[in-house]
């Protein structure tokens, strides 16, 4: 008991050392380390995905409130060449919808109405392109981290048996947050990337009704009596 006292006094512990998040990364197992690369590596490409669909998603939006009413006197007084002239230089995805409609004015309206229902289908899938991925990655990320978690384990556990007698609790420690830092990065990077995909399908969706109106706006006016 004296020798142990006397080891303890001239080994004194240690307080206040820092550990960096670069070091602890650094004391993860191999596995734990390809788990965190991947999971970072989906991080990237959920927010590269998210602001280029946000952006492109807006621009979709952003209709001019005037456009049908312009369409409407184009169309009424026959000029339809202004009326495709004004859909191209709007390049919005109502723009081209209308504009198929106006290139199909002179046959039945089923015909029409189907043009713009293409149009409108091709339009949508862009506007999607890159959403099933995101929300790929809402669920993989956490997935990854639980995979994580379990290799962790698994390691610590493994150190333990194979240590004998020699029992050091550091080992235990390390394995835990190893599964512990995995999960957390799997989590956090699924849930941003979950709220990030239903944002933009609330935003798609928004697009998509100004769609419908503006179809069923077009198909009414080529409905209404010559003046």
């Amino acid at each position: 008991m004296n020798l142990t006292l006397l080891q303890a006094a001239t080994n004194p512990i240690v307080k206040g050392e820092k550990t960096t998040f670069m070091e602890i990364i650094g004391d993860m197992g191999t596995i734990g380390i390809i788990v965190m690369v991947i999971i970072f590596l989906l991080s990237l490409i959920a927010v590269f995905i998210f602001f280029e669909r946000y952006f492109r998603i807006k621009k979709a939006a952003s209709i001019d409130p005037k456009f049908m009413n312009n369409i409407r006197d184009y169309v009424a007084h026959g000029n339809i060449a202004a009326a495709k002239d004004l859909c191209r230089r709007s390049d919005t995805p109502v723009a081209r919808m209308i504009e198929k409609g106006i290139q199909r004015i002179g046959k039945p309206l089923k015909d029409i109405s189907t043009s713009i229902e293409n149009v409108g289908n091709l339009e949508l899938f862009k506007l999607e392109k890159g959403l099933s991925t995101l929300a790929t990655i809402s669920g993989a990320a956490p997935m990854l981290g639980f995979l994580g978690t379990v290799t962790g384990m698994i390691n610590a556990f493994f150190q333990l048996s194979v240590s004998g007698n020699n029992i050091d609790p550091t080992l235990l420690a390390g394995g835990i947050y190893e599964a512990m830092l995995t999960t957390a990065a799997g989590l956090a990077v699924g849930i941003v990337s979950y709220i990030g995909y239903n944002w933009l399908v609330t935003l798609v969706e928004k697009v998509v009704f100004k769609m419908e109106a503006s179809t069923v706006e077009f198909i009414d006016l080529l409905q209404e009596p010559a003046k």
